[in-house]
């Protein structure tokens, strides 16, 4: 504790605070999207998992369930690596990150389908039909919001500021 009558000591300089890192206007329209996509998937899990049990009792539970959780999961890798992507964008590098990103998450969901439709093709614990068609009815609704969303969202014509 100082006495009150001694001076306070000069305080420093405050130094610049980082410039603003601004996001692009598409952002709240992509978290929309996967905000949308998550209450979606979690819909058809539930959806799936019972039409799956209906038709070939656990074995097409697991296989619906399956098929529209990997749905859900693409659509989030999708949606996540755009997101992350536009963290860049104050970088001169920005576009090659962005598509470096963007491209490679695409590469990886490829492989990781090619992958998991090699590995569960013959598997006697889950219904190939119900899982594929989990995957596809994912898949059309992921296609359905982000048409909705797009269609709804107000997006300004010009560019965003730099």
């Amino acid at each position: 504790m100082t006495h009150p009558a001694t001076p306070e000591p000069a305080s420093e300089p405050v130094p610049d605070a980082a410039p603003e890192r601004r996001m692009p206007s598409s952002q709240p329209i992509l978290m929309r999207a996967m905000r949308w996509g998550i209450i979606a998937s979690v819909a058809l899990i539930v959806v799936f998992g019972v039409i799956g049990w209906f038709v070939s009792g656990t074995t097409g539970l697991v296989g619906g369930v399956l098929g529209a959780a990997f749905a859900g999961i693409f659509l989030a890798m999708t949606i996540g690596s755009i997101t992350f992507a536009n963290r860049f964008i104050q970088s001169d590098m920005y576009v090659v990150a962005f598509f470096g990103i963007v491209m490679g998450t695409w590469v990886l969901k490829f492989v990781a389908f090619l992958v998991a439709a090699v590995l569960l093709r013959d598997e006697p614990w889950l219904n190939p039909t119900v899982l594929f068609l989990g995957v596809v009815a994912g898949v059309i609704v992921s296609l359905v919001i982000d048409v909705v969303i797009v269609a709804k969202s107000r997006l300004p014509i010009v560019s965003d500021p730099q």
